[in-house]
């Protein structure tokens, strides 16, 4: 399968509806809509308590029913749902929360994927192949993808317990415009099949300059560190993540084929870093091989994020090619204020590089 150009996969087309005063400033809770599973209590219980926190307006909480916990939501069940969510998502709402950590997959798309671009063939890839580009990779002058693309950014607000997703909510809400200390570290680990992101890592530290703290390691393992705010590496099984602690809003990753089977993973689930402390993260939920263009560019997502831009915006900004890929999180936080005005390039030194 060819890779499309974002041009080719999505038209631009200008799809402005809104009312002005959904039109004009940053990505925040006006901007999103919570689907709930009607059908599992545990995921009302986590859309509410997201709705609370964040102040989502009752027309903005989707109650959809299938059942609950399966790993893998089936295409012909996922087509009713995404009919009941996009006959009852105000025009207005830009991006979605999915209130759940299971199903993380529809057919051989992730779930995120499914319902951002709707099953597409386009977005899967079997065996070791290339998958379509998303319209938003490196696209910092997008700041309405329904309005301006026609597409809705979604992030699982995943978690297995109650108290999981209220810390996980907590943490997002904590880093608001904290314009946290920290920093990022960037694993170069001995695993030689999962370690492609390393090759990329001394453009982080230009791109960061002075502006922010890298810190490049070539470890199997971070230990004990206490100002985490992103950690990147690759490996099946990171070890010791739990004895650092995580600025609130921080993001980690690992690139490994099945962080995103997030319930039922023969390797580290990406909810781990959620459980760590993390408040975003990334995993694939089949095999992708190990294209860095599937997983998250630190570069990218540190330069969105640190320009104020939301963590549902940031991560989904940062992966070239996120079909097998599920996005988790709280998708609201934001650590650094909005610096308004600002392209990729300007905010970071750097020009993004497109897949190919």
């Amino acid at each position: 399968m060819l890779a499309l150009t974002a041009s080719e996969a999505f038209p631009r087309s200008s799809r402005v509806t809104g009312a002005e005063t959904f039109s004009h400033g940053p990505l925040d809770h006006r901007h999103l809509a919570i689907i709930i599973n009607a059908a599992d209590p545990l995921s009302e219980a986590i859309g509410r308590t997201y709705q609370a926190a964040r102040l989502i307006p009752p027309d903005q909480v989707i109650r959809v029913r299938f059942p609950p916990r399966n790993a893998e939501l089936s295409p012909a069940v996922f087509r009713r749902l995404k009919r009941t969510v996009d006959s009852q998502t105000p025009g207005h709402v830009q991006v979605y929360a999915l209130a759940w950590a299971a199903p993380y997959r529809v057919g051989c798309q992730s779930i995120t994927s499914a319902f951002t671009f709707g099953l597409d063939p386009r977005f899967c890839a079997l065996g070791c192949r290339t998958t379509a580009l998303s319209p938003l990779f490196a696209r910092g002058d997008v700041r309405r993808p329904w309005d301006q693309l026609g597409v809705r950014p979604s992030m699982m607000l995943a978690a297995t317990s109650l108290e999981m997703a209220r810390r996980l909510i907590q943490q997002g809400v904590a880093s608001d415009g904290t314009a946290p200390p920290g920093t990022a570290y960037l694993l170069s680990t001995g695993d030689a099949r999962r370690n492609t992101r390393a090759a990329g890592y001394g453009s982080v530290l230009a791109a960061m300059g002075s502006q922010f703290r890298v810190r490049v390691i070539a470890a199997d393992a971070l230990v004990g560190a206490q100002d985490v705010m992103a950690y990147f590496t690759g490996l099946a099984f990171p070890v010791g993540i739990r004895t650092n602690r995580y600025r609130p809003g921080a993001v980690a990753d690992h690139l490994t084929s099945l962080g995103g089977q997030l319930t039922d993973s023969p390797q580290m689930s990406a909810l781990r870093w959620l459980e760590a402390g993390a408040s975003g993260s990334y995993g694939t939920v089949v095999e992708p091989c190990n294209f860095p263009a599937k997983f998250s560019d630190p570069g990218l997502l540190l330069t969105y994020y640190r320009r104020g831009d939301t963590l549902i915006e940031s991560y989904w900004r940062s992966v070239a090619m996120p079909g097998q890929g599920v996005f988790v999180g709280e998708p609201l936080a934001r650590p650094w204020p909005v610096r308004d005005g600002l392209s990729p390039g300007d905010a970071s030194g750097a020009r993004p590089r497109r897949a190919r």
